[in-house]
């Protein structure tokens, strides 16, 4: 998984935010499953397929922390963002998407919907 880097171009994030790429099925499907915590400046980058509501819902099942999830769609728009509660069995975004950061509660003020965020590659693993 390769690390990058988010901006939002809409407004400035209050503090660096990294996330590690995920695009196969298996580490969609495990996510951030039995991790205890998640640092404020780190996350994870669902890359999915195509826009779908269902293709990008998400499942809080084995979670140990709750997560703040903002869904994107194809071109980096913020289409939906919630507080994701630890397991809960899934959220469905209101609005077709392709992607989905699962990034710290702590976050949940840093996206509102129609915000268009790009990805910095930081490095490959």
């Amino acid at each position: 998984m390769s690390l990058f880097r988010v901006q939002n171009l809409s407004r400035p994030l209050p503090r660096p935010l990294s996330v590690r790429r995920c695009a196969s099925f298996l580490c969609r499907l495990r996510g951030l499953m039995f991790r205890p915590s998640l640092p404020v400046e780190q996350g994870l980058w669902l890359v999915g397929g195509r826009e779908s509501r269902l293709d990008s819902s998400i499942h809080m099942l084995f979670m140990r922390t709750d997560l703040a999830v903002v869904w994107l769609d194809g071109r980096g728009v913020v289409v939906d963002v919630c507080l994701a509660r630890r397991w809960h069995p899934f959220y469905i975004p209101a609005r077709p998407a392709k992607d989905v950061l699962e990034i710290s509660p702590a976050r949940l003020g840093d996206f509102s919907v129609g915000d268009r965020l790009v990805f910095q590659k930081i490095s490959a693993r």
